[in-house]
């Protein structure tokens, strides 16, 4: 058996063993769905909210499992979620999907976050791509209509960050509390792009190509300091730059993402300056963002110095993607070795082997916090899963006929 067939099987195994931790932990019999909180030993916390882009998470999850793997057990949960979302998150008199509903499944948070709409457009074009169902197909269609009608902005481009249950302006627009007031931002942006190139697959609108392009050309005018190679992360209405933090998971995760989308509206010219651009992000990824034990920090405030050396679960798991991406398409051995000395991190210290699933945070030493969760309302089986399901495949692609570097 040859490095590329034993790398594919540790994916594999572990993908499996995400999946049967959220199957086993988090489905909330008593009151439907899945539990809006797990703790780090795989308890549920009662009576916690349940939010939005965990849900859609789910849903593209088991979606995506089912459409690598084909085992029907993983469409079954995939019904589950696809079911709770559509019956407790869409507002039926506005459209679109609420923020977040309680454990109980009623309304909690009405606003209209375009962030969550935007996973919900990935979850339900992975569930149609994984049942056909034309039902969900529409709702991903109508969310784009949704988003293009009230939160594109005609006159700078791109999006705004968030409107009222009525699609009405917000004061307050953050994503989160540690996020800046601001009405763009590129984590919103690069959550717009993804989905809508995962909707393109199954319904290639000319309308939804002609974003995709306008979206790739926001990334590299706009978002991407190509003198840095980073992403700014926080803008004014007119573009003007609100934030001087580096966001090393962002930066990778982003650099595939727009090769991704370049990649399926078939601009040839548009590609080559995408991954031209974002190989210059890889590049500067490596050499700064990554710790002697060969993880990723977090972030680095550029304005104090301050470096955030916490290894966040995600941000492991998107390097993954982001240097086998660029491996593939500039053929660069230390992108690979990289990779591998990422998975090997992941595996001796993220895993966490006694309890299932991913630890949430990792210390400087190698060790995870205590006061953490495996499941929560921004800890997903989607970062995870879509970079194993991501590196298998992509592995299969780029290696049908040789070994892998070492």
């Amino acid at each position: 058996m040859g490095k590329n067939d034993l790398l594919i099987d540790d994916l594999n195994k572990e993908l499996k063993g995400i999946l049967d931790f959220w199957i086993r932990h988090t489905i909330d019999e008593q009151f439907g769905g899945f539990a809006g909180e797990v703790d780090a030993s795989g308890n549920r916390v009662a009576k916690v909210d349940k939010g939005l882009v965990l849900n859609a998470r789910i849903l593209w999850s088991f979606s995506a499992a089912y459409n690598h793997l084909k085992d029907p057990k993983y469409l079954e949960w995939a019904h589950r979620a696809y079911d709770y979302l559509v019956n407790n998150f869409w507002d039926q008199e506005n459209g679109g999907l609420f923020w977040a509903v309680d454990y109980e499944g009623k309304v909690s948070d009405d606003r209209k976050q375009i962030y969550g709409q935007g996973f919900g457009i990935y979850g339900f074009s992975e569930y149609y791509r994984a049942t056909g169902k034309k039902e969900s197909l529409e709702y991903a269609a109508e969310l784009f209509e949704l988003i293009e009608k009230y939160s594109y902005d005609a006159r700078q481009g791109g999006y705004l960050e968030a409107l009222s249950v009525n699609w009405e302006p917000m004061e307050d627009m953050r994503l989160s509390l540690k996020d800046a007031n601001s009405p763009k931002s590129m984590n919103t942006h690069l959550h717009i792009l993804e989905p809508y190139s995962n909707l393109y697959r199954v319904w290639p609108e000319e309308a939804l190509k002609d974003r995709m392009k306008s979206l790739v050309r926001v990334f590299l005018d706009k978002i991407l300091n190509t003198e840095t190679g980073h992403f700014h992360l926080f803008f004014d209405m007119d573009w003007s730059v609100q934030s001087n933090t580096v966001s090393y998971g962002h930066d990778i995760e982003g650099a595939w993402l727009i090769n991704e989308a370049a990649e399926l509206v078939g601009d040839e010219v548009l590609l080559k300056e995408a991954q031209q651009k974002t190989l210059k992000m890889v590049d500067v990824f490596m050499k700064e963002g990554i710790a002697d034990d060969s993880s990723v920090w977090y972030e680095k405030d550029l304005d104090t110095g301050h470096l955030d050396t916490d290894r966040h679960w995600w941000v492991q798991g998107e390097a993954l993607v982001g240097l086998l991406d660029a491996y593939g398409h500039s053929g660069k051995q230390a992108c690979f070795g990289l990779l591998v000395k990422i998975w090997s991190y992941i595996k001796n210290h993220v895993i966490d082997h006694d309890k299932g699933e991913w630890h949430e945070l990792v210390k400087d030493d190698g060790l995870p916090y205590g006061n953490q969760v495996k499941a929560g309302f921004w800890k997903c089986p989607y970062h995870n899963t879509r970079a194993l399901i991501e590196c298998i495949q992509r592995i299969q692609e780029v290696h049908k006929d040789k070994e892998l570097a070492d």
